[in-house]
């Protein structure tokens, strides 16, 4: 049977609102090299598939003041630049997957290609990219635009985008620089292919100037739940991180997007969905929710708020905090998929407004698993074996304590069961993933 991926949230400020306050969380997370060394070797040790860089070309939140000043994690004021900390990160690991985020609104795909396939070769086979369209709108100020570009346009340019970094990793066949001393042969000159791409959105000649990565292509990872962004990750993803707020939605979501592959000419088994989860585990079920509350009591009503506005993109503030939650009937909440996935919990939970926040703060609108190890397994497990996932993108309050509880106590349960690896079985992501090395398109 083939073992569940799990994959590491690599915010060294954690995934909660409150998680930087607490006693046990990291002093001074903003860009701190030392915290992120060690979280990614913790991660390491505990055999994790890979370690996840979330990223954005901005900062956000100026005008709520008071989320401003307490730091949503997701808006990350004070990191480095994704692809320079995982370079650094190859040097301290040797097995772990290397994962992080470039918009392909706001970038260019050489640069993408380049960036990526020097990770791969850095790391030696271990490199992702999570394909994203920016989501926040003011990002555009930051890039020579006066306005955001529309959402239609962004996922037209997305699959280009993609499609013109793939080919440009297939500049080179796998053996095209010998670099023979004795014959004075450095490449072969017939083993290099020019793509001369013209498209709507791109004139793109190439050859990358960088050899063939490792794996081929690095794992190409995306996020997007809309019909444009399940129909962007069946035909380019290799894994999707997927966030739903219970096992039947995620079902239903998990067959939706393996579902839309054969028409991309792609097989179900060529993509792994990962379920977005935070996962307070303790050793007793009382412990994990003695974590729970602590947390909740970190964060100010006022804070709570604008965080859920963030997510709506709705002033939230307008609204009674212990009346019902509006019933927004957008077919677009916020400037991305949650938006709409936390109105469906609220109105299937009949929450408050106050509830609505207090329940998305852990969680970021997606699934919170909470108990005793066996208790937290059991949730695994049934996911797992259900086809609600292939593993689980995992949030694991606080850090770096959370991530060593769940590794101590929820690891060693799921390998009794046989739902995870005791070691790593490859030397690349790809291999680790069970995810096939593509052909050369260009040879």
């Amino acid at each position: 049977m083939r073992k569940m991926v799990l994959a590491a949230n690599a915010n060294a400020a954690g995934s909660h609102v409150g998680e930087w306050r607490h006693p046990d969380a990291w002093d001074r997370p903003a860009a701190n090299i030392a915290n992120a060394v060690r979280l990614a070797q913790i991660a390491e040790a505990g055999k994790f598939d890979l370690l996840f860089l979330a990223d954005g070309n901005g900062v956000r939140q100026l005008d709520k003041p008071d989320l401003f000043r307490a730091t949503s994690p997701s808006d990350r004021p004070g990191v480095f630049e994704p692809v320079t900390l995982l370079s650094a990160l190859a040097m301290v690991t040797r097995r772990i997957g290397l994962v992080a985020t470039a918009t392909t609104t706001y970038d260019e795909p050489f640069h993408v290609a380049r960036r990526f396939a020097s990770l791969d070769h850095i790391s030696g086979g271990r490199a992702g990219w999570n394909l994203v369209t920016t989501s926040n709108p003011d990002d555009a100020l930051n890039f020579n635009h006066s306005e955001h570009v529309a959402r239609d346009k962004r996922y037209d340019r997305a699959a280009e985008f993609a499609k013109v970094v793939k080919g440009l990793w297939d500049s080179w066949d796998d053996d095209a620089f010998p670099q023979d001393k004795a014959s004075g042969t450095f490449l072969h000159p017939e083993k290099v292919h020019v793509l001369n791409h013209q498209g709507t959105h791109f004139q793109v000649r190439g050859p990358l100037n960088a050899p063939r990565p490792p794996q081929g292509h690095p794992v190409i990872f995306s996020a997007g739940q809309s019909e444009t962004g399940k129909d962007l990750s069946a035909q380019h993803a290799d894994c999707v991180f997927a966030i739903e707020g219970n096992l039947a939605n995620a079902q239903r979501l998990y067959a939706d997007i393996k579902g839309r592959m054969a028409k991309f000419g792609r097989a179900e088994d060529d993509m792994r969905i990962l379920a977005g989860v935070t996962i307070f585990a303790g050793e007793t079920e009382e412990e994990a929710e003695a974590l729970f509350q602590q947390l909740e009591d970190l964060v100010s009503p006022a804070v709570g708020v604008d965080y859920l506005s963030k997510m709506l993109g709705r002033k939230m503030r307008d609204y009674p905090l212990d009346e019902p939650m509006p019933d927004f009937d957008d077919e677009h909440v916020g400037h991305t998929g949650i938006g709409k996935g936390i109105l469906r919990v609220a109105r299937e939970e009949k929450l408050t407004v106050r509830e609505t926040y207090k329940r998305i703060l852990p969680q970021m609108g997606g699934n919170m698993f909470k108990g005793s190890a066996k208790q937290v397994a059991d949730t695994m497990e049934e996911w797992f074996t259900t086809k609600a996932c292939d593993g689980f993108m995992i949030a694991a309050p606080v850090v770096p304590t959370g991530l060593e509880r769940f590794i101590r106590l929820v690891v060693p349960e799921l390998r009794r069961r046989g739902l995870f690896r005791e070691e790593y079985e490859g030397r690349t992501l790809r291999e680790n993933l069970g995810l096939t090395r593509p052909n050369n398109q260009l040879s």
